[in-house]
Protein backbone atom coordinates (compact mmCIF):
# COMPACT_ATOMS: atom_id res chain seq x y z
CA UNK A 1 0.00 0.00 0.00
CA UNK A 2 1.43 3.44 -0.90
CA UNK A 3 2.42 5.71 1.97
CA UNK A 4 -0.19 8.29 0.95
CA UNK A 5 -2.99 5.79 1.43
CA UNK A 6 -1.37 4.29 4.53
CA UNK A 7 -1.15 7.72 6.15
CA UNK A 8 -4.71 8.47 5.10
CA UNK A 9 -6.05 5.33 6.71
CA UNK A 10 -4.11 6.13 9.90
CA UNK A 11 -5.77 9.53 10.27
CA UNK A 12 -9.14 8.44 8.84
CA UNK A 13 -9.41 5.03 10.44
CA UNK A 14 -13.20 4.95 10.09
CA UNK A 15 -12.91 5.01 6.32
CA UNK A 16 -10.52 2.08 6.02
CA UNK A 17 -13.26 -0.43 5.20
CA UNK A 18 -14.66 2.06 2.68
CA UNK A 19 -11.35 2.27 0.86
CA UNK A 20 -10.85 -1.47 0.94
CA UNK A 21 -14.26 -1.90 -0.60
CA UNK A 22 -13.31 0.33 -3.53
CA UNK A 23 -9.76 -1.07 -3.72
CA UNK A 24 -8.45 2.40 -4.60
CA UNK A 25 -4.80 1.42 -5.02
CA UNK A 26 -5.65 -1.19 -7.65
CA UNK A 27 -7.42 1.24 -9.96
CA UNK A 28 -5.96 1.30 -13.50
CA UNK A 29 -3.71 4.10 -14.68
CA UNK A 30 -4.80 7.18 -16.59
CA UNK A 31 -6.13 6.39 -20.04
CA UNK A 32 -7.50 3.00 -19.08
CA UNK A 33 -11.14 2.14 -18.45
CA UNK A 34 -12.40 3.65 -15.20
CA UNK A 35 -15.59 3.47 -13.22
CA UNK A 36 -17.99 6.19 -14.34
CA UNK A 37 -18.81 7.42 -10.84
CA UNK A 38 -15.57 8.64 -9.28
CA UNK A 39 -17.12 10.36 -6.28
CA UNK A 40 -16.86 7.29 -4.00
CA UNK A 41 -13.12 7.17 -4.78
CA UNK A 42 -12.31 10.81 -4.00
CA UNK A 43 -15.02 11.59 -1.40
CA UNK A 44 -12.94 10.65 1.69
CA UNK A 45 -10.39 13.32 0.85
CA UNK A 46 -12.96 16.10 1.24
CA UNK A 47 -13.28 15.50 4.98
CA UNK A 48 -10.63 16.62 7.49
CA UNK A 49 -9.33 14.02 9.95
CA UNK A 50 -11.19 14.19 13.27
CA UNK A 51 -8.23 15.86 14.98
CA UNK A 52 -8.46 18.85 12.59
CA UNK A 53 -12.20 19.11 12.02
CA UNK A 54 -13.48 22.63 12.80
CA UNK A 55 -10.01 23.60 14.03
CA UNK A 56 -9.36 27.10 12.67
CA UNK A 57 -6.11 27.77 14.48
CA UNK A 58 -4.87 31.34 14.76
CA UNK A 59 -5.62 32.31 11.16
CA UNK A 60 -7.69 35.47 10.76
CA UNK A 61 -11.15 34.45 9.59
CA UNK A 62 -12.08 35.36 6.00
CA UNK A 63 -15.65 35.67 7.32
CA UNK A 64 -14.72 38.85 9.20
CA UNK A 65 -14.30 42.12 7.34
CA UNK A 66 -11.06 43.98 7.94
CA UNK A 67 -13.02 46.51 10.03
CA UNK A 68 -14.20 43.71 12.33
CA UNK A 69 -17.76 43.25 11.02
CA UNK A 70 -18.93 39.66 10.62
CA UNK A 71 -20.02 38.08 7.36
CA UNK A 72 -23.48 36.65 8.01
CA UNK A 73 -25.06 36.09 4.59
CA UNK A 74 -24.02 35.16 1.05
CA UNK A 75 -24.63 38.79 0.12
CA UNK A 76 -22.18 39.84 2.83
CA UNK A 77 -19.68 37.35 1.44
CA UNK A 78 -19.88 38.88 -2.03
CA UNK A 79 -18.75 42.17 -0.49
CA UNK A 80 -16.11 40.53 1.69
CA UNK A 81 -14.83 38.49 -1.24
CA UNK A 82 -14.31 41.67 -3.23
CA UNK A 83 -12.65 43.30 -0.23
CA UNK A 84 -10.13 40.45 0.01
CA UNK A 85 -9.51 40.50 -3.75
CA UNK A 86 -9.09 44.28 -3.92
CA UNK A 87 -6.84 44.39 -0.87
CA UNK A 88 -4.55 41.65 -2.12
CA UNK A 89 -4.37 42.88 -5.70
CA UNK A 90 -3.56 46.39 -4.48
CA UNK A 91 -0.72 44.95 -2.41
CA UNK A 92 0.47 42.57 -5.14
CA UNK A 93 0.30 45.23 -7.84
CA UNK A 94 -2.31 45.76 -10.54
CA UNK A 95 -2.16 43.49 -13.55
CA UNK A 96 -1.90 44.86 -17.06
CA UNK A 97 -5.11 44.44 -19.05
CA UNK A 98 -6.08 40.83 -19.72
CA UNK A 99 -5.35 39.83 -23.33
CA UNK A 100 -8.94 38.96 -24.21
CA UNK A 101 -8.17 38.43 -27.91
CA UNK A 102 -5.35 35.99 -27.19
CA UNK A 103 -4.96 33.00 -29.50
CA UNK A 104 -2.44 30.21 -30.03
CA UNK A 105 -0.02 30.10 -32.96
CA UNK A 106 0.89 26.56 -34.07
CA UNK A 107 4.57 25.76 -34.64
CA UNK A 108 4.86 21.98 -34.89
CA UNK A 109 2.74 18.82 -34.71
CA UNK A 110 3.48 15.32 -33.39
CA UNK A 111 0.93 12.49 -33.59
CA UNK A 112 0.60 9.91 -30.83
CA UNK A 113 -1.77 6.91 -30.80
CA UNK A 114 -4.40 8.57 -28.61
CA UNK A 115 -3.66 12.30 -28.86
CA UNK A 116 -2.00 14.97 -30.96
CA UNK A 117 0.70 17.24 -29.56
CA UNK A 118 1.05 20.75 -30.95
CA UNK A 119 3.92 23.04 -30.12
CA UNK A 120 2.35 26.47 -29.74
CA UNK A 121 3.21 30.07 -29.05
CA UNK A 122 1.10 32.83 -27.51
CA UNK A 123 1.38 36.13 -25.67
CA UNK A 124 1.36 35.68 -21.91
CA UNK A 125 2.23 39.32 -21.21
CA UNK A 126 1.48 42.33 -23.40
CA UNK A 127 5.01 42.30 -24.82
CA UNK A 128 6.27 38.74 -24.38
CA UNK A 129 5.42 35.45 -26.04
CA UNK A 130 6.04 32.00 -24.63
CA UNK A 131 6.17 28.51 -26.13
CA UNK A 132 4.20 25.56 -24.79
CA UNK A 133 2.47 22.33 -25.77
CA UNK A 134 -1.19 21.78 -26.58
CA UNK A 135 -2.36 18.16 -26.28
CA UNK A 136 -5.69 17.20 -27.84
CA UNK A 137 -7.14 13.70 -27.34
CA UNK A 138 -8.49 11.68 -30.26
CA UNK A 139 -12.08 11.96 -29.10
CA UNK A 140 -14.92 13.94 -30.62
CA UNK A 141 -17.12 16.62 -29.19
CA UNK A 142 -16.75 19.35 -26.62
CA UNK A 143 -14.03 18.67 -24.06
CA UNK A 144 -12.89 19.90 -20.65
CA UNK A 145 -9.38 21.31 -20.41
CA UNK A 146 -6.58 21.88 -17.91
CA UNK A 147 -3.61 24.24 -18.02
CA UNK A 148 -0.47 22.82 -16.41
CA UNK A 149 2.33 25.08 -15.16
CA UNK A 150 5.92 24.34 -14.18
CA UNK A 151 9.54 25.45 -14.62
CA UNK A 152 9.30 24.49 -18.30
CA UNK A 153 6.52 23.01 -20.44
CA UNK A 154 8.26 19.74 -21.35
CA UNK A 155 7.91 17.94 -17.99
CA UNK A 156 4.10 17.99 -17.90
CA UNK A 157 3.87 16.41 -21.36
CA UNK A 158 6.29 13.60 -20.50
CA UNK A 159 9.46 14.98 -22.09
CA UNK A 160 11.66 14.72 -18.98
CA UNK A 161 13.06 12.00 -16.73
CA UNK A 162 11.16 13.22 -13.63
CA UNK A 163 8.48 10.61 -12.84
CA UNK A 164 4.86 11.38 -11.99
CA UNK A 165 5.02 15.02 -13.10
CA UNK A 166 3.46 14.48 -16.52
CA UNK A 167 0.11 15.94 -15.45
CA UNK A 168 -0.79 17.16 -18.95
CA UNK A 169 -0.16 13.82 -20.63
CA UNK A 170 -2.07 11.86 -17.98
CA UNK A 171 -5.05 14.21 -18.15
CA UNK A 172 -5.08 14.10 -21.95
CA UNK A 173 -5.22 10.32 -21.72
CA UNK A 174 -8.37 10.90 -19.64
CA UNK A 175 -9.95 12.93 -22.44
CA UNK A 176 -8.85 16.46 -21.46
CA UNK A 177 -7.36 19.06 -23.75
CA UNK A 178 -4.26 20.31 -21.95
CA UNK A 179 -1.96 23.30 -22.38
CA UNK A 180 1.46 22.98 -20.76
CA UNK A 181 3.41 26.18 -20.10
CA UNK A 182 6.55 27.03 -18.15
CA UNK A 183 9.13 29.69 -17.44
CA UNK A 184 11.93 28.13 -19.50
CA UNK A 185 14.08 31.20 -20.09
CA UNK A 186 13.82 32.66 -16.59
CA UNK A 187 14.38 29.24 -15.03
CA UNK A 188 17.60 28.91 -17.00
CA UNK A 189 18.57 32.39 -15.77
CA UNK A 190 17.58 31.36 -12.21
CA UNK A 191 15.14 34.27 -11.97
CA UNK A 192 12.24 31.78 -12.38
CA UNK A 193 9.38 34.22 -12.67
CA UNK A 194 7.94 37.10 -14.71
CA UNK A 195 8.68 40.74 -14.02
CA UNK A 196 6.60 43.67 -15.22
CA UNK A 197 7.64 45.89 -16.85
CA UNK A 198 11.12 44.40 -16.28
CA UNK A 199 13.29 42.77 -13.64
CA UNK A 200 14.88 46.06 -12.59
CA UNK A 201 11.61 47.71 -11.56
CA UNK A 202 8.76 45.21 -11.29
CA UNK A 203 5.50 46.92 -10.36
CA UNK A 204 3.71 43.58 -9.79
CA UNK A 205 4.89 40.85 -7.45
CA UNK A 206 6.36 38.13 -9.70
CA UNK A 207 4.07 35.37 -8.43
CA UNK A 208 1.07 37.52 -9.27
CA UNK A 209 2.52 38.12 -12.75
CA UNK A 210 2.66 34.35 -13.21
CA UNK A 211 -1.05 34.26 -12.30
CA UNK A 212 -1.65 36.96 -14.92
CA UNK A 213 0.23 34.88 -17.51
CA UNK A 214 -2.01 31.91 -16.66
CA UNK A 215 -5.08 34.10 -17.14
CA UNK A 216 -3.84 34.97 -20.63
CA UNK A 217 -3.20 31.27 -21.27
CA UNK A 218 -6.84 30.65 -20.26
CA UNK A 219 -7.96 33.21 -22.83
CA UNK A 220 -5.98 31.46 -25.57
CA UNK A 221 -7.03 27.93 -24.58
CA UNK A 222 -10.70 28.91 -24.36
CA UNK A 223 -10.65 29.69 -28.10
CA UNK A 224 -9.34 26.25 -29.14
CA UNK A 225 -11.92 24.29 -31.11
CA UNK A 226 -14.07 21.95 -28.99
CA UNK A 227 -12.75 23.29 -25.66
CA UNK A 228 -15.57 24.06 -23.24
CA UNK A 229 -14.48 27.35 -21.67
CA UNK A 230 -16.74 26.74 -18.65
CA UNK A 231 -14.70 23.63 -17.80
CA UNK A 232 -11.06 24.75 -17.73
CA UNK A 233 -8.96 23.96 -14.66
CA UNK A 234 -5.32 24.49 -13.70
CA UNK A 235 -2.71 22.30 -12.03
CA UNK A 236 0.93 22.49 -11.04
CA UNK A 237 3.53 20.95 -8.75
CA UNK A 238 5.83 22.76 -6.27
CA UNK A 239 6.79 26.02 -8.02
CA UNK A 240 3.95 25.18 -10.38
CA UNK A 241 1.70 24.55 -7.40
CA UNK A 242 2.29 28.09 -6.14
CA UNK A 243 1.64 29.36 -9.66
CA UNK A 244 -1.57 27.35 -10.04
CA UNK A 245 -2.78 28.44 -6.60
CA UNK A 246 -2.34 32.14 -7.27
CA UNK A 247 -3.77 31.85 -10.78
CA UNK A 248 -6.93 30.03 -9.72
CA UNK A 249 -7.53 32.23 -6.68
CA UNK A 250 -6.98 35.51 -8.53
CA UNK A 251 -8.67 34.57 -11.82
CA UNK A 252 -12.10 33.12 -11.25
CA UNK A 253 -12.62 31.83 -14.79
CA UNK A 254 -10.71 28.71 -13.71
CA UNK A 255 -13.47 26.25 -12.86
CA UNK A 256 -11.33 24.27 -10.41
CA UNK A 257 -7.69 23.67 -9.51
CA UNK A 258 -5.16 21.22 -8.09
CA UNK A 259 -2.11 22.47 -6.20
CA UNK A 260 0.61 19.88 -5.67
CA UNK A 261 2.62 20.57 -2.50
CA UNK A 262 3.21 24.30 -3.00
CA UNK A 263 3.07 25.22 0.66
CA UNK A 264 -0.44 26.62 0.88
CA UNK A 265 0.33 28.98 3.80
CA UNK A 266 3.33 31.02 4.92
CA UNK A 267 5.79 28.95 6.93
CA UNK A 268 9.39 30.09 7.44
CA UNK A 269 10.29 26.76 9.04
CA UNK A 270 10.21 24.99 5.67
CA UNK A 271 12.74 26.13 3.03
CA UNK A 272 10.44 24.98 0.22
CA UNK A 273 7.71 27.43 1.27
CA UNK A 274 9.89 30.33 0.23
CA UNK A 275 7.39 33.02 -0.66
CA UNK A 276 9.88 35.57 0.69
CA UNK A 277 12.17 35.12 -2.32
CA UNK A 278 12.30 38.08 -4.75
CA UNK A 279 10.87 35.94 -7.58
CA UNK A 280 7.69 35.23 -5.55
CA UNK A 281 6.32 37.81 -3.09
CA UNK A 282 9.49 39.44 -1.80
CA UNK A 283 10.49 41.35 -4.91
CA UNK A 284 13.19 43.97 -4.53
CA UNK A 285 15.41 45.51 -7.16
CA UNK A 286 18.61 43.61 -7.99
CA UNK A 287 21.07 42.70 -6.65
CA UNK A 288 18.91 40.14 -4.86
CA UNK A 289 19.30 38.66 -1.41
CA UNK A 290 21.11 35.34 -1.25
CA UNK A 291 18.64 32.55 -1.89
CA UNK A 292 17.66 30.60 1.24
CA UNK A 293 15.87 30.84 4.56
CA UNK A 294 15.41 34.16 6.32
CA UNK A 295 18.18 34.99 8.78
CA UNK A 296 19.44 38.14 10.47
CA UNK A 297 22.34 38.15 8.05
CA UNK A 298 20.12 37.38 5.06
CA UNK A 299 16.77 39.10 5.70
CA UNK A 300 13.73 39.13 3.44
CA UNK A 301 12.56 42.32 1.79
CA UNK A 302 9.57 43.82 0.07
CA UNK A 303 5.90 42.89 0.29
CA UNK A 304 6.44 39.56 2.04
CA UNK A 305 7.55 41.25 5.25
CA UNK A 306 4.55 43.59 5.18
CA UNK A 307 2.18 40.64 4.75
CA UNK A 308 3.66 38.84 7.73
CA UNK A 309 3.81 41.90 9.96
CA UNK A 310 0.18 42.81 9.24
CA UNK A 311 -1.23 39.31 9.76
CA UNK A 312 -2.07 38.32 6.20
CA UNK A 313 -1.83 34.70 5.11
CA UNK A 314 -2.70 32.72 2.01
CA UNK A 315 -5.88 31.19 3.43
CA UNK A 316 -7.56 34.48 2.49
CA UNK A 317 -6.74 33.80 -1.15
CA UNK A 318 -8.00 30.20 -0.84
CA UNK A 319 -11.36 31.62 0.23
CA UNK A 320 -11.67 33.39 -3.14
CA UNK A 321 -12.05 29.92 -4.68
CA UNK A 322 -15.37 29.32 -2.91
CA UNK A 323 -17.46 27.60 -4.13
CA UNK A 324 -15.16 26.45 -6.94
CA UNK A 325 -13.56 23.10 -6.01
CA UNK A 326 -9.86 22.68 -5.37
CA UNK A 327 -7.50 19.88 -4.35
CA UNK A 328 -4.31 20.18 -2.34
CA UNK A 329 -2.09 17.27 -3.35
CA UNK A 330 -0.01 17.48 -0.22
CA UNK A 331 3.52 16.21 0.39
CA UNK A 332 6.27 17.28 2.76
CA UNK A 333 5.33 20.98 2.57
CA UNK A 334 1.58 20.45 2.95
CA UNK A 335 1.04 17.78 5.63
CA UNK A 336 -2.39 16.94 7.12
CA UNK A 337 -2.29 19.86 9.58
CA UNK A 338 -2.87 22.18 6.63
CA UNK A 339 -6.53 21.32 7.11
CA UNK A 340 -6.47 24.01 9.81
CA UNK A 341 -6.06 26.63 7.09
CA UNK A 342 -8.39 24.85 4.67
CA UNK A 343 -11.17 24.80 7.27
CA UNK A 344 -11.62 28.52 6.66
CA UNK A 345 -12.61 27.95 3.04
CA UNK A 346 -14.85 25.09 4.14
CA UNK A 347 -16.58 27.57 6.46
CA UNK A 348 -17.10 30.00 3.58
CA UNK A 349 -18.59 27.23 1.44
CA UNK A 350 -20.84 26.24 4.32
CA UNK A 351 -22.16 29.80 4.53
CA UNK A 352 -22.87 29.71 0.80
CA UNK A 353 -24.70 26.39 1.10
CA UNK A 354 -21.98 24.16 -0.39
CA UNK A 355 -20.00 21.20 0.84
CA UNK A 356 -17.37 18.87 -0.61
CA UNK A 357 -15.47 21.62 -2.43
CA UNK A 358 -12.11 21.41 -0.61
CA UNK A 359 -9.95 18.29 -0.71
CA UNK A 360 -6.48 17.20 0.34
CA UNK A 361 -4.46 14.05 -0.21
CA UNK A 362 -1.16 13.44 1.57
CA UNK A 363 2.07 11.60 0.80
CA UNK A 364 5.44 11.18 2.49
CA UNK A 365 7.54 12.88 -0.20
CA UNK A 366 7.50 16.23 -1.95
CA UNK A 367 7.44 14.62 -5.38
CA UNK A 368 4.11 13.28 -6.66
CA UNK A 369 3.54 9.54 -6.77
CA UNK A 370 1.24 7.19 -8.64
CA UNK A 371 -1.49 7.38 -6.03
CA UNK A 372 -1.50 11.17 -5.70
CA UNK A 373 -1.63 11.50 -9.49
CA UNK A 374 -4.58 9.14 -9.75
CA UNK A 375 -6.46 11.19 -7.20
CA UNK A 376 -5.52 14.42 -9.01
CA UNK A 377 -6.80 13.03 -12.31
CA UNK A 378 -9.91 11.63 -10.62
CA UNK A 379 -10.56 15.05 -9.07
CA UNK A 380 -10.55 16.77 -12.46
CA UNK A 381 -12.53 13.96 -14.09
CA UNK A 382 -15.22 14.16 -11.43
CA UNK A 383 -15.66 17.92 -11.54
CA UNK A 384 -15.02 18.69 -15.20
CA UNK A 385 -16.01 15.61 -17.20
CA UNK A 386 -19.70 15.74 -18.17
CA UNK A 387 -19.76 11.96 -18.40
CA UNK A 388 -18.90 11.79 -14.69
CA UNK A 389 -21.10 14.63 -13.45
CA UNK A 390 -19.04 17.67 -14.30
CA UNK A 391 -18.91 21.17 -12.94
CA UNK A 392 -21.84 22.18 -15.15
CA UNK A 393 -24.15 19.94 -13.16
CA UNK A 394 -23.33 21.90 -10.00
CA UNK A 395 -25.17 25.00 -8.91
CA UNK A 396 -23.55 28.17 -10.20
CA UNK A 397 -22.68 30.52 -7.32
CA UNK A 398 -24.71 33.74 -7.18
CA UNK A 399 -21.55 35.82 -6.83
CA UNK A 400 -20.36 38.54 -9.20
CA UNK A 401 -17.09 37.81 -11.03
CA UNK A 402 -13.96 39.33 -9.52
CA UNK A 403 -12.67 40.37 -12.95
CA UNK A 404 -14.76 42.26 -15.47
CA UNK A 405 -15.28 40.57 -18.82
CA UNK A 406 -14.52 42.45 -22.05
Amino acid sequence: MPYSLMRFTQIHSKTLLFLLAFNVWDYPLAGQERTKNLWPVIAPFFTPPAEYEDNFGSYRSPLVFYNGDTVKTPQDWALRRKEIYDTWTNMLGQWPEILYGNTLSYIDTVFYPDYTEYKVKFFWTPSEQTTGYLLIPETGGEKPAVITVYYEPETAVGKSDMPHRDFARQLTQRGFVTLSVGTTESTQAKTYSLFYPDIRQSRVQPLSMLAYAAANAWQALAKVKDVDSARIGIAGHSFGGKWAMFASCLYDKFACAAWSDPGIVFDESRPGINYWEPYYLGYHAPPWRERGVITKENPAHGLYMKLREEGYDLHELHALMAPRPFLVSGGTDDPPERWIALNHTIAVNRLLGYRDKVAMTNRETHRPDEFSNRMLCDFFSHFLDKERGGILSCDIPPLPPLQASP
